[in-house]
């Protein structure tokens, strides 16, 4: 189901919120509540995360977001969790905004997760994550290369080293999330990075990371403030 603008008008800037895998428009409520309090126009974007590939999941996304994006004069804005940054690089790759924003991304594993590699051909993992869960190991070929190309847009990253996953802590290089190495999260190219005190999940939710978040959209960085 596509999501909806919110708030929109001819003279602000546009943010297009995309959740991770497995997770719904849901998360990224409070995320959205504080950026439209904030004058932004949002739209928070559901998509098929466990259902398609990312290749695919970009063409579903496109047309509410050229839609949102007609009908702002601003910038538009990109803020993904997890595995909705690795979705907004491969759709800023093929259907760049005229008037590209800032790219904020939560816990978004760039170079891939550990736990994608060691679960990859686990049948419950394939069969839970589908598709687009194939594409988030570290060892990439050179089709998922081609989706995600180096970057030359304003990337502000924002990393979490709390992890609530006993399980799958074993299988990451510590600092990490409980989801995603911190390493991981590293983009070449990136104009900030930043290391926040909570978990994977939370990283949408977390006061911390949406303050953040305000202040790499207006500024181009974060904010050295405690």
């Amino acid at each position: 189901m596509s999501g909806r603008p919110a708030s929109a008008n001819a003279t602000q800037d546009g943010v297009v919120l995309l959740h991770g895998i497995s997770r719904t428009a849901r998360s990224f409520r409070k995320m959205q509540t504080a950026l439209e309090g904030c004058g932004f126009a949002t739209l928070n974007q559901d998509y098929a995360s466990r259902r398609k590939a990312l290749e695919a999941l970009a063409e579903d996304i496109h047309p509410s977001i050229q839609r949102f994006a007609d009908g702002i004069d601003g910038s538009v804005h990109f803020v993904g969790h997890s595995m909705g940054g690795l979705l907004a690089r491969v759709y800023i790759a093929r259907y760049r905004p005229k008037r590209l924003g800032r790219v904020v991304m939560l816990g978004t594993p760039n170079s891939g997760s550990e736990i994608a590699d060691r679960l990859k051909n686990v049948g419950t993992y394939r069969a839970f994550f589908g598709p687009a869960g194939q594409q988030l190991g570290t060892q990439r070929g050179a089709a998922i290369e081609a989706l995600l190309p180096p970057v030359d847009y304003c990337v502000g990253i924002i990393a979490g080293d709390r992890s609530i996953y006993p399980i799958t802590s074993a299988f990451l290089p510590k600092p990490h999330d409980g989801r995603v190495s911190v390493a991981n999260t590293r983009l070449d190219g990136m104009s900030d990075h930043i290391v926040i005190r909570t978990s994977h999940p939370w990283l949408v939710r977390n006061s911390a990371a949406i303050v953040q978040t305000l202040a790499f959209l207006k500024d181009g960085k974060f904010s050295t403030q405690p």
